[in-house]
């Protein structure tokens, strides 16, 4: 006896059945119709996905030779635990994420070389300037803040990366839809068609980027970049001369997920860019197989500042190399209110307006 094949509504995953009188497949919850063959492609496309193949090898990272670390010193902040590194003239005093005061421990021992180095291109003053900037057409920045805030700190500091490496063969499939809307003189319809479209192809990433700092917030160094790898060198550490380096607590290996987060990402909008007519495009499935992955370590020139007001900590972050800079302001609470109740209050007068011109005609 032959097994009755069910079929599940792709719209809205209600079970679907033949309509006898329409000669089609219909959803009795959406509403939606289906030719028999669409549904067939369809069913055949689910059975045949395959699963993500996401293996990255982070063995090959370089170590450290004899003698170089002799002349880099530790740092470690007791209450973040933060653990920097510097050159053995740096006097570190403030933990550059949290400003505590940070323990000088003795010689940097442990971890892997970073294979790379972005050296810094704009200095601390540069860093000042851009946040001054920053200030500029912030209509509800409180003014004292503005004319009265001190910088607590400008440290410049190198943040540990991965940068990761693959080639990629992805299969994804697209929800779409199309969606026509037109009156008479009682009713607004909306008519709303909805596709499967499916891209394949292959794709290569170069240098991936995941901070290897738990300290350093994954969405403050995603907004200041892109850094500029054409500028990057092989790591010696006298780079490190002035400036502070964190030492990496996110490895590799902890890094792979937030990798692939980044790269199912940038694989989903590549491949959408390609799908042009409709209304709405959503990836419903993906599937990335990665071949010759490998991760680097690398650091990133990063100028942290840290300033207080009323009692409340904001950190800003500027790229150290392009001078891409992000960080968040305090609100003016008061402004605020005053300019909502002066739209509302424009609003109401457009509203009474139009009102009044109704009832004149």
């Amino acid at each position: 006896m032959a097994e009755l094949q069910e079929y599940k509504c792709p719209c809205c995953g209600g079970a679907i059945a033949f309509n006898s009188t329409i000669q089609k497949m219909k959803c009795p919850y959406c509403d939606t119709e289906f030719e028999m063959e669409t549904l067939a492609d369809y069913d055949n496309e689910l059975k045949n996905q395959q699963a993500d193949r996401m293996e990255w090898d982070i063995s090959a990272n370089s170590q450290w030779r004899d003698g170089e670390t002799d002349k880099l010193r530790t740092y470690v902040c007791k209450s973040c635990g933060g653990e920097i590194v510097g050159d053995e003239n740096t006097a570190a005093t403030a933990c550059p994420y949290c400003d505590n005061p940070v323990v000088m421990m003795g010689q940097f021992s442990g971890a892997l070389k970073p294979d790379y180095v972005i050296p810094f291109k704009l200095d601390k003053r540069a860093a000042k300037e851009a946040l001054q900037k920053h200030y500029r057409g912030k209509r509800f920045l409180p003014k004292v803040f503005r004319d009265q805030n001190h910088i607590d700190e400008v440290k410049g500091i190198y943040v540990p990366f991965w940068l990761f490496d693959a080639d990629a063969e992805a299969n994804i499939r697209y929800k779409a839809t199309q969606v026509r809307t037109w009156s008479d003189s009682r009713y607004i319809y909306t008519q709303t068609n909805y596709y499967a479209v499916t891209r394949g192809g292959s794709i290569s990433f170069e240098r991936v980027p995941v901070d290897g700092s738990s300290k350093m917030a994954d969405d403050l160094m995603e907004s200041i970049e892109p850094f500029d790898f054409s500028q990057a060198v092989d790591f010696r550490t006298a780079y490190l001369a002035g400036y502070l380096a964190d030492k990496y607590d996110v490895d590799a290996k902890d890094s792979i997920e937030r990798a692939n987060e980044r790269v199912k990402k940038s694989t989903q909008d590549n491949f959408a860019a390609t799908i042009q007519g409709y209304t709405s495009v959503i990836p419903e499935f993906t599937s990335v197989r990665l071949q010759n992955g490998k991760a680097k370590y690398a650091l990133f020139p990063v100028w942290i500042l840290n300033t207080t007001w009323k009692g409340q900590k904001y950190t800003f972050a500027m790229n150290g190399q392009t001078g891409k800079f992000v960080g968040d302001l305090p609100l003016d609470k008061g402004a605020y209110t005053r300019w909502l109740i002066g739209l509302w209050g424009i609003a109401s007068a457009a509203a009474f307006g139009i009102s009044y011109l109704f009832w004149l005609f």
